[in-house]
């Protein structure tokens, strides 16, 4: 994403620089009809017409409510008023890549000299009027009256978002501004701000235009930070360097290529390095990273993906900024079995996505809009199970503001000090059972057979970094698992109890394991297994015991169910 320079960013940027975008402006103020075109527009033609599901969070009548509520101030409001009004509208969406931009030259914004910084889940004074510098790095325990976790509750009717990590973001971009306290009735209008702090002191800070936040002296919390970390993120798509002669680091800022270094010849870059050394840890940093094209990073992956077979371990690194294709990204680094460090993401798991801009016919406002859905826990097993919800990481470790100050990176300097055995995937035990995770628990479970994958993977829906793969080859070599007509496996499908028992029985008949006449099952097999096809491997399964009797098999199965069965098959081969 490229980063606006402008009049309003620079004066009224303590905070709100990057959400303010400036299209040509409208060439004259606009009158009641030209501005029910714009809100007409935005509904009809955005809204319903471009969003895959515009009502998926929101009735519909609350839309039309709000919008007729519009309507009835189209000839009294101001630019602002009405700019918030559009936000506002576009905000009940509750999709965090669906939205109108706020623009500097559409509204005549005011605000209040502070800026915000949130750290362990608290909100900190990272710039105030300079005769109140000795509060800077005080915790903030309300805002306007209130506990500031409201405060940003509140901010959720202008910004839609999908999660809270993406709402935390714009709450600290757009903090300060004075318009929004005030039309959100945070703040009556005009009247100053009141910060209380965790010292007991309560500030008020009055709201003031453009011209005197530009001139206002203003102290900063950074000018206290004694140094930037190695890991800092840089102007830069992607770059990497070894850490220590342990562990190698991958800072990837954007999902594009850089003009001057093809993601190719990076991911070459690295192999080569990393075949020179001998690293144990690859950290792979995402926190910076707000999307473009989730398909670049794959030469990487690759790369990746053979440093793993060779036992480096693989830590993604995220925060509230991994956003988009960057989220999409983090879920893959799982996918191939590597661990998520740091805290929830900007992202969500499912997600709409794949924005398109437009501009208002009038106004010229501009914003973006969702035009596809992602859903992730049809399409890859470390999706399952998950929906519209922040992706968390495996292990949460918080950035503190103490390390910010010190100049000390708390996840990366973690990552290299955690022992080997914290570094593994969170287990979610109730999570669905995927067709990949049951054939990877399988082969697993019997102690990881040796097996070769050669240049054609072992199905043609495969990504070929998966961490299961090997477990596909075993599977298909073994003739376990055959796949469809047209060579694909569907891995990240749910499994059914009869697909379960059906693996079981051929890996069974494969590994040679003899139903015991003395220790058969008695009767039938239950209806939901005894119907379809591969009956001889289901009725295997049934009489060697791997199969709990008294489940029900109408319904799916857990991560933690299929370890019971694997265990089960390991167990007959002792």
């Amino acid at each position: 994403m490229k980063k606006l320079k402008t009049l309003a960013g620079r004066v009224l940027g303590l905070c709100l620089a990057a959400l303010l975008a400036v299209p040509a402006a409208a060439a004259e103020p606009l009158n009641s009809k030209q501005r029910q075109e714009d809100l007409d527009f935005l509904y009809e033609k955005v809204l319903l017409e471009a969003h895959p599901n515009a009502f998926a969070n929101t009735p519909e009548d609350e839309f039309l409510a709000l919008k007729a509520e519009i309507e009835g101030r189209l000839d009294t409001a101001g630019d602002t008023e009405f700019l918030l009004d559009l936000m506002r509208l576009s905000a009940l969406v509750k999709d965090s890549h669906t939205s109108v931009f706020i623009r500097g030259d559409a509204a005549d914004f005011r605000g209040y000299p502070f800026a915000a910084i949130r750290r362990e889940n608290r909100w900190y004074l990272a710039a105030l009027p300079a005769e109140h510098r000795d509060l800077l790095g005080q915790e903030i325990v309300s805002l306007a009256g209130r506990p500031v976790a409201e405060t940003v509750a509140a901010y959720g009717q202008i910004f839609g978002a999908d999660n809270p990590g993406f709402l935390h973001s714009r709450f600290r971009q757009a903090c300060n501004v004075a318009d929004i306290y005030e039309y959100l009735g945070l703040v009556e209008a005009g009247k100053p701000l009141e910060i209380a702090v965790k010292n007991g002191t309560v500030l008020r800070l009055e709201p003031m235009n453009l011209e005197a936040m530009g001139k206002a002296e203003i102290a900063r919390l950074a000018g206290q930070i004694k140094a930037q970390p190695e890991t800092a993120a840089r102007d830069a798509y992607y770059w990497a360097k070894p850490l220590t002669e342990d562990a190698y680091y991958i800072q990837y800022n954007v999902c594009m290529e850089a003009e001057d270094l093809s993601m190719e010849d990076f991911a070459a870059a690295v192999a080569k390095e990393l075949n020179a050394g001998s690293y144990s840890r690859i950290l792979l940093d995402l926190r910076s990273n707000g999307g473009g094209s989730d398909g670049v990073i794959w030469p990487l992956f690759e790369v990746l993906r053979e440093a793993m077979d060779g036992g480096a371990k693989l830590i993604g690194l995220i925060g509230e900024t991994t956003f988009s294709s960057a989220l999409i990204n983090a879920v893959e680094i799982q996918e191939m079995g590597g661990v998520l460090a740091g805290e929830p993401a900007g992202g969500s798991v499912c997600h709409f996505g794949e924005v398109r801009t437009f501009t208002l016919p009038n106004s010229k406002i501009q914003g973006q809009v969702s035009t596809n859905y992602f859903d992730l826990n049809t399409l890859l097993d470390a999706g399952a199970g998950r929906g519209v919800e922040a992706l968390e990481p495996d292990i949460l470790v918080c950035q503190t503001l103490e390390d910010t100050l010190n100049g000390k990176d708390t996840l990366a300097e973690w990552c290299l000090a955690a022992p080997a055995q914290q570094l593994i995937p969170a287990k979610h035990p109730g999570a669905p059972l995927t067709r990949g995770r049951f054939i990877g628990q399988l082969y697993e479970a019997l102690e990881s057979p040796a097996v070769e994958i050669g240049e054609e993977l072992p199905f043609a829906d495969c990504f070929g970094v998966e961490w299961y793969l090997p477990a596909l080859a075993w599977a298909k070599e073994q003739g376990i698992a055959g796949g469809g007509s047209d060579g694909a496996f569907s891995a990240a499908r749910p499994v059914t109890w009869k697909e379960a028992a059906v693996f079981l029985g051929r890996a069974a008949k494969a590994l040679g394991l003899q139903p015991d006449p003395s220790k058969n099952r008695q009767g039938p097999l239950p209806a939901a297994l005894a119907q379809g096809g591969s009956q001889e491997a289901v009725t295997r399964a049934w009489d060697l015991g791997l199969l709990p009797a008294g489940a029900d098999f109408t319904q799916g199965l857990t991560r933690s169910q299929g370890e019971e069965l694997a265990a089960a098959l390991a167990e007959l081969t002792k």
